[in-house]
């Protein structure tokens, strides 16, 4: 099983002026302790679980951009970006603008999106939800047709490209993968089997009947359902030590994930890291 770091909340006693620094700290921290993927989430406002609204938070892209630049193993992407955030083609060459700078580890996080308080406060709108999974659905349709290098005029519902180009192309082909975070039954896991090469799960009571449905699908489309990478949600706490994360993580790969990615608890402090690169990455690599 692999281990990636998610990193959702950017607020630190020290203030913004160090955050630079000590984000850099810890990214090279997670790279150099085998962490496979290093995240963050695609939200503006501080999420309501995490903290107030008005904590810090940073631009998604740009901060990948930023850790691409303090790494040189771990995968980059966001858990999840929101489809409405961002026009479909730009999307596509902002993904390949990090492939190619941190030499084809980027992936694209996407999902159909849901916060109406970010949306709303900083004009960014906020279709109905039909509307959104109608967007992502031409989202993933010009991605996929921008990094095989087909040009030709894309007329959708919601998106219209002339001349979708996108040069330089990425640097893994046939493309990034593309992860797809959610797990509704009718639409998300649906599109999951047959657009993504990975799913993104919470880690629910109900994660098995989450895969039992996705199998469905991909027998309705004519998916391998093997073909698809199962990511779970997963907050890592080491303030127990390692053993319980190694026992939750031994459940997880039983039911058929091979990632399991989130935050950790006390991060900021980089002890946390050490510990599950020392303890946890090396046993979960045999799982």
């Amino acid at each position: 099983m692999q281990i990636g770091l998610q990193i959702p909340d950017f607020t630190r006693p020290e203030g913004a002026a160090t955050l630079g620094p000590a984000l850099g700290q810890l990214a090279r921290t997670a790279d150099d302790h085998g962490f496979d993927f290093i995240g963050v989430m695609d939200h503006f406002f501080q999420l309501a679980s995490i903290g107030p609204a008005d904590n810090d938070m940073l631009e998604a892209y740009t901060t990948l951009g930023f850790l691409a630049a303090h790494t040189s193993r771990a995968k980059l992407l966001t858990i999840v970006t929101g489809v409405h955030y961002r026009s479909a083609g730009l999307l596509a060459k902002t993904v390949t603008t990090l492939d190619v700078l941190s030499g084809g580890r980027a992936w694209l996080g996407i999902g159909a999106g849901w916060n109406e308080e970010e949306s709303l406060g900083l004009g960014l709108g906020f279709p109905p939800v039909a509307e959104r999974f109608e967007m992502l659905e031409e989202t993933l349709q010009i991605c996929l047709q921008m990094w095989r290098g087909d040009e030709t005029p894309f007329e959708g519902r919601h998106y219209q490209l002339h001349r979708p180009l996108n040069v330089p192309q990425t640097l893994q082909r046939p493309h990034p993968p593309i992860m797809i975070g959610g797990g509704g039954e009718r639409k998300t896991l649906r599109m999951v089997a047959k657009y993504a090469d990975a799913c993104n799960l919470f880690a629910s009571p109900d994660l098995g009947h989450k895969l039992d449905v996705l199998k469905r699908h991909c027998d309705d489309v004519g998916r391998n359902y093997d073909d698809i990478t199962k990511s779970v949600y997963y907050l890592f706490d080491t303030s127990a030590g390692p053993a319980k994360i190694l026992d939750d993580l031994r459940r997880l790969a039983g039911m058929g994930f091979q990632i399991a990615l989130g935050g950790v608890r006390d991060v900021w402090s980089l002890k946390p890291i050490e510990i599950i690169g020392r303890d946890v990455i090396p046993e979960a690599a045999s799982l």
